[in-house]
């Protein structure tokens, strides 16, 4: 082991691959999770889906526009729980910046780079013998409408400009490459690079292979101070009844990391997401894919023999409590795409509640803190936390232990959003004029 000893504050996807990384780079390396062993966290029954696809953000044309007629929706997949709260205000104004063709742009090469690595590193740990459930089958972007196969169309045409594999389908196509199922839909784009997981089963390798290593958990742990020494470097965690001393500290605590860091004085616009899973143990059939209901924006998962349904995005709310319109949105659109996937399959099932840090341009925050050399923060990955996994927790090794990462993250720069970067930003940019 080196001198450094490094405490993770998060012991969900991110912070467990951070910890992995870490020990294999022989860092000391503690995680510290809230939750009981095995508990729930943003990860454990989401959709399970790695996704190199995924190179659009979050914030992107239109979304905004989608969002507000979404609002008047009660069964929609998109809501936002409107308060009084100038940082939900200020998320909502950078998001509305952001949602630009430009964006999208200078965004997207950095998502594929990022997500065909975690793929690789996703792939190696499968034939290294870790068993969670990897499905190297690819992922169907399923079109109810032929204006929704229109719109997938186009960015198929971007995919494929980023070397990104992408097949445009009509109905047939999409029956022949997944038979076990009936689907009413117009047609389909299929990503074959993408992939599918047992999400609850990655944690639990995951968890095992951090002990394996030499790494400690401590569990239903609640970080409520980060203290720094006398000369203001940061040195030891406090909760009730337990402190850690560190060298390094790593922030993956999801959209709870928000209250950490503002306890260090570090405000980074973030917004919880909820939502929900339902999974039918028995399916009447079960197709081989994984897949998104593109007009819905619900993710269908094969998960072992059962089928999770995975969906919506509430901005801003924080809770656990199950929205039941929300809920009967995915039941329908369930039905919609899938005829034989009957309402009745959902009965007496309970709902999963999970919450997604939402960044408001779509791109996770990692990278040092801007007063705290020894502090890396990783959150705010929204969708896309278990997909960017591994890759987030290589990147954090090579921050704690200054070797250059495996890609140039500077635009996920965690203080890109503060005002005085953003004014010496405009101030270079006119004196470049």
């Amino acid at each position: 082991m080196t001198n450094r000893k490094t405490i993770v504050i998060g012991g969900g996807v991110i912070g467990l691959c951070a910890a992995w990384r870490l020990l294999e780079r022989g860092v000391e390396t503690v995680v510290i999770d809230s939750a009981a062993p095995g508990g729930n966290n943003g990860s454990r029954e989401n959709a399970g889906m790695i996704v190199p696809s995924h190179f659009v953000p979050l914030a992107a044309p239109g979304m905004m526009a989608k969002g507000l007629r979404w609002l008047l929706d009660r069964e929609s997949p998109f809501a936002i729980r409107v308060r009084p709260d100038p940082a939900l205000a200020r998320w909502g104004w950078l998001f509305h910046r952001h949602s630009t063709e430009a964006h999208v742009r200078s965004a997207a090469s950095l998502l594929r780079d990022l997500h065909f690595e975690s793929r690789r590193m996703f792939v190696a740990l499968a034939e290294e013998g870790e068993d969670f459930g990897l499905a190297k089958r690819g992922l169907l972007m399923l079109c109810k409408s032929a204006r929704g196969l229109q719109d997938e169309e186009e960015i198929a045409r971007m995919a494929d400009g980023l070397d990104v594999r992408a097949e445009v389908l009509d109905t047939d196509a999409v029956a022949r490459l997944d038979p076990d199922i009936t689907m009413d839909v117009a047609g389909g784009v299929h990503y074959p690079d993408d992939c599918h997981l047992n999400p609850a089963r990655l944690l639990d390798r995951l968890r095992e292979r951090v002990l394996r290593l030499g790494g400690e958990i401590r569990h239903d742990a609640v970080v409520d101070e980060l203290a720094r020494d006398g000369s203001g470097w940061l040195r030891e965690v406090r909760g009730y009844g337990f402190s850690e001393s560190g060298t390094h500290f790593v922030i993956a605590g999801g959209f709870r990391s928000g209250r950490l860091l503002r306890s260090l004085g570090l405000r980074l616009p973030m917004q919880p997401g909820k939502g929900y899973s339902l999974t039918v143990p028995d399916p009447p059939q079960l197709p081989r894919l994984c897949s998104i209901l593109t007009e819905a924006k619900v993710a269908v998962t094969p998960v072992g023999g059962a089928l999770r349904f995975a969906g919506t995005m509430e901005i801003g709310a924080g809770d656990d409590r199950a929205n039941p319109a929300r809920l009967r949105g995915i039941v329908r659109s369930a039905g919609g795409y899938f005829p034989e996937i009957k309402t009745a399959c959902f009965d007496g099932l309970k709902p999963w509640v999970g919450h997604r840090p939402v960044t408001p341009d779509g791109l996770p925050y990692l990278g040092r803190a801007p007063r705290d050399e020894n502090l890396v923060i990783a959150t705010g990955h929204a969708m896309m936390g278990l997909s960017l996994g591994p890759v987030t927790g290589d990147i954090v090794a090579s921050l704690v232990t200054g070797t250059p990462p495996v890609r140039d993250v500077g635009a996920l720069d965690p203080a890109r959003f503060s005002r005085t970067k953003a004014k010496a930003k405009a101030k270079a940019g006119r004196a470049a004029e």
